[in-house]
């Protein structure tokens, strides 16, 4: 899309969709031929997502301009809104033919040498091979030499011809059948990678069943406005953002938050489109247009993520820039300082000089870090887990202490009873039932438990007169034409409702981090409710698995009081917890703890805790699916509230970083080797084939393996 600058109406930015960018060889081709263009300002190239972002001064270049320059480098290129340039599939079928004509003319040609047919009709077949293998290059080849740039292409085609002149003409055509086929396997391996992250745009269907006054039709997806209702069949795909208004089913929520098991879903509960329906038909009002459902905006956050480049690849980008133009250097000094200074034989060293030349081409050591970080981001998409890009992921992998704020990240958030004491002969029913009758208007969390209490246990709350509430004590009415007064402790006190033994039972249910909800009836205490927000249930083994991950230090952050924060770090086996926090205290906290432990990773629920996760080395949002604040402020997104996948994108990080050092051994050591036995005389130009373009497809396959990481 292009974007104009408010202030100044000539700047201009615009994303383009590149074909055939696929090594930074053919970015060092395209910088070459923008160095020259009038009224470019900058550019950044995205390998992994063959994305181009430019930014140019519109009054003096355009964007059918800047295509066009690219056109010149032999790529393709559209902006990323436009429809794709077509002819690609054509050229690339006629790239496989001649791959595949090279394969079969140098079969014959080696099958008639072996048979000692006459040297006419082997050289026949090794020439026509080398002639098809060197069309399927040639565009290539002349684009980079045309704009002074040694790519692989013009190496190989150089390095070919230079083993004809030699009289070679077998290891010629050899030479580049075996690039052409190698092009072609790495290609299709490097567009797996890309498309686990297409993937993730085909969720969701074209079309949507529309229920309106004129009935029900399908229409497509871009064409429905926000309040339309539509109509989702089981077993049926959600195709846009919406709130159920009638139905009920469980909904498999895997493609976008993770989750491992449906979501139950009735009137009133979110719905997101790539979501799965299961049994049950219902009726959506659609809440959000396309290009802004949640599973838009992950795709959208994955792809900036892509394109984001991790520190290490900066550093191997660099490197690179430094190894080919020292290898070249060295592959001429190979070809003619022997023969001049130690009377070598020419064609011998010409012929090491040649396989140096195909050796200094650093594609594999390029791409070995950002195809594995696509395919880290890209698996951990699939399971919920966004992470924002390469940096944050490095950035993770270092953690070694992890903080956690409490309500709603290690506990689910929501006050449940926990406990209940009838006192006086009044039976725990009746002290429910009270409680839920002067309750049932109010919205009060601790109020909404004890009825969620009542109907979970079959108590029916009675009609209630009189109700007032008391704000900061309780509440207060009639039920039956009987006084019923419920609240807290100071409330109990205040109206003389207290014992020395109700202060012993209160203080131990403090300690526990329990809230006690006492309930009186006719001037008379006759129970009192104990209230908590429990621990999740995967608490403990989230933690365990941390601490399997090599995280030192867990703490707990919290604004509660010490009690509870104290009952809750004790039932969870947390290492220390800080309690009556204010936002701005654990912002402190966290920088005390980076201090003390080093890099550190807040988890919270990414609006409450946004000083605190800002101010982390990591910071973490659990449950954020449909959260706009939560999803672009934490570095890393849970999109559910998993406290398990917390561990998984430690793991991950973890995985990755060991997957990328992997890959650069993998390519540098195979350079070092090929450059040291070139010089020796024992590599040949194929085995330097295989050994450039076959570095590449190794360290692409072993990304691939973080698409399945768990």
């Amino acid at each position: 899309m292009t974007i104009t600058c408010t202030v100044c109406e000539l700047h201009a930015e615009s994303t383009f969709r590149i074909e055939g960018m696929d090594c930074r060889e053919e970015v060092a081709i395209l910088e070459r031929r923008f160095k020259n263009l009038i009224g470019l300002e900058d550019f950044s190239a995205d390998l992994m997502g063959q994305r181009l972002h430019v930014k140019y001064d519109a009054a003096k270049i355009s964007a059918g301009a800047i295509a066009d320059a690219v056109a010149d480098t032999g790529m393709r290129a559209w902006l990323d809104h436009e429809e794709p340039v077509v002819g690609s599939d054509r050229q690339m079928r006629i790239r496989q033919a001649l791959v595949w004509t090279s394969g079969a003319a140098l079969a014959i040609g080696m099958a008639a040498a072996a048979l000692h047919a006459p040297r006419a009709i082997e050289l026949a077949f090794f020439i026509t091979s080398l002639a098809a293998g060197v069309a399927a290059t040639a565009r290539k080849a002349w684009t980079a030499a045309r704009v002074g740039a040694l790519d692989i292409n013009v190496l190989m085609i150089v390095a070919a011809g230079g083993a004809a002149l030699l009289g070679d003409w077998a290891e010629a055509a050899t030479v580049v059948f075996l690039f052409g086929l190698a092009q072609a396997l790495e290609a299709r391996t490097l567009d797996r990678a890309r498309n686990a992250i297409r993937a993730l745009m085909d969720l969701t269907p074209a079309d949507a069943l529309v229920r309106d006054a004129a009935g029900e039709r399908r229409m497509a997806v871009d064409e429905v406005a926000i309040g339309a209702v539509i109509v989702i069949k089981p077993g049926e795909k959600m195709p846009l953002d919406g709130i159920v208004i009638a139905g009920a089913s469980a909904v498999n929520q895997a493609p976008v938050t993770g989750e491992s098991l449906p979501a139950e879903k009735m009137p009133g509960d979110p719905v997101y489109a790539g979501t799965i329906n299961g049994r049950g038909a219902l009726d959506v009002r659609v809440t959000r247009l396309r290009r802004d459902t949640t599973l838009a905006r992950i795709i959208h956050l994955v792809e900036r993520a892509q394109a984001q480049r991790a520190p290490a690849q900066t550093l191997v980008e660099r490197f690179a820039r430094v190894y080919t133009p020292a290898v070249l250097a060295l592959a001429a000094a190979v070809a003619v300082a022997p023969p001049l200074l130690l009377h070598g034989s020419w064609p011998v060293w010409l012929y090491r000089a040649l396989v140096l030349l195909v050796v200094s081409c650093p594609c594999a050591l390029v791409i070995s870090t950002p195809v594995s970080i696509v395919a880290a981001l890209a698996g951990a998409a699939r399971k919920g887990v966004l992470i924002k890009g390469g940096m944050h992921l490095e950035h993770t992998s270092t953690v070694r202490c992890v903080a956690f704020d409490k309500t709603g990240t290690l506990t689910r958030g929501t006050p449940e009873v926990v406990d209940l004491v009838a006192l006086n002969g009044v039976d725990a029913a009746t002290v429910i039932a009270l409680a839920a009758s002067v309750e049932q208007r109010s919205t009060h969390p601790i109020a909404q438990a004890i009825l969620d209490h009542a109907r979970a246990a079959g108590i029916a709350a009675l009609p209630a007169d009189d109700v007032s509430a008391l704000p900061g004590k309780g509440a207060e009415g009639r039920v039956a034409g009987v006084a019923v007064l419920l609240g807290n402790h100071r409330l109990f006190e205040e109206q003389g409702l207290c014992s020395p033994a109700f202060h012993d039972r209160l203080a131990d249910m403090e300690a526990r981090g329990r809230t006690a909800v006492l309930v009186a009836r006719a001037g008379q205490t006759i129970g009192i409710i104990a209230v908590a927000d429990r621990p999740r249930e995967s608490g403990k083994d989230a933690i365990a698995l941390l601490r399997a991950q090599g995280i030192s230090r867990i703490v707990m952050l919290t604004g509660d009081s010490h009690g509870t924060a104290k009952a809750i770090a004790a039932e969870l086996g947390v290492d220390e917890f800080r309690a009556e926090l204010l936002p701005e205290d654990k912002v402190a906290a966290v920088e005390e703890l980076r201090r003390t432990y080093g890099a550190v990773a807040m988890v919270g629920d990414g609006v409450n805790d946004a000083p605190a996760l800002a101010s982390a080395d990591v910071g973490i949002a659990m449950g954020v699916a449909g959260s706009d604040a939560a999803l672009e402020t934490a570095d890393v997104a849970l999109m559910a509230d998993e406290l398990l996948r917390i561990p998984y994108a430690f793991r991950l990080s973890r995985a990755t970083v060991r997957n990328i050092k992997m890959n650069l051994a993998i390519s540098i050591a195979l350079k070092v080797a090929f450059v040291v036995a070139a010089v020796a005389g024992v590599a040949t130009l194929w085995m330097a084939v295989l050994a450039d373009t076959g570095a590449s497809v190794i360290v692409i396959a072993n990304a691939m393996r973080l698409l399945r990481a768990d």
